[in-house]
């Protein structure tokens, strides 16, 4: 189906658990988070989602988006240290900050491959680079940046503080 193979299937449903819990995270509470549920099942579709692109190669060997699974797993690492508060009194920002981006990052490789690939017969894109392609990851990244800031802002008034930076033992 679309050109995937059964991993291709398989990985893309994954990923679209992986969305429907982020949105799902964020419509209810306004931030993903590994205390919620909708969070956790995120982060689970997410790093699952990283796993099963490292077995698709239809472009050949390695390449960007086999680059983009392994930041994304390392963005999830950062945000698994934040929720564990090893990371100090900034710790909640820079776990929300980061599962957000993995989101951002379920979206670069999404909005490509489906543009390759659909409307069947007539895709919307000849290739990766694309300008409107990369327009719209542009796009998307500012939306990100948006929806961070307002997470951050959410997050500072649940707290009632601004996280202040770490006294250095110097």
């Amino acid at each position: 189906m679309f050109g995937l193979t059964s991993l291709g299937t398989l990985h893309t449903a994954i990923s679209l658990v992986a969305l429907a819990a982020g949105f799902s995270a964020l419509a209810r509470s306004g931030l993903i988070g590994w205390h919620t549920r909708h969070g956790r099942v995120y982060v689970v579709a997410t790093l699952l989602t990283c796993l099963t692109g490292f077995g698709i190669f239809r472009r050949g060997g390695f390449n960007e988006a086999h680059m983009l699974g392994v930041i994304t797993l390392l963005t999830l690492g950062v945000a698994w240290l934040a929720a564990r508060r090893r990371l100090g009194s900034r710790s909640p920002y820079v776990e929300t900050v980061a599962l957000s981006l993995t989101l951002y990052f379920h979206f670069i490789p999404g909005i490509t491959e489906t543009s390759l690939r659909l409307p069947v017969g007539a895709p919307l894109a000849a290739s990766t680079e694309e300008p409107w392609l990369k327009a719209v990851v542009g796009a998307l990244f500012v939306l990100f940046l948006v929806g961070a800031w307002l997470q951050v802002r959410h997050l500072r008034a649940l707290h009632g503080t601004t996280p202040q930076p770490q006294a250095s033992a110097a």
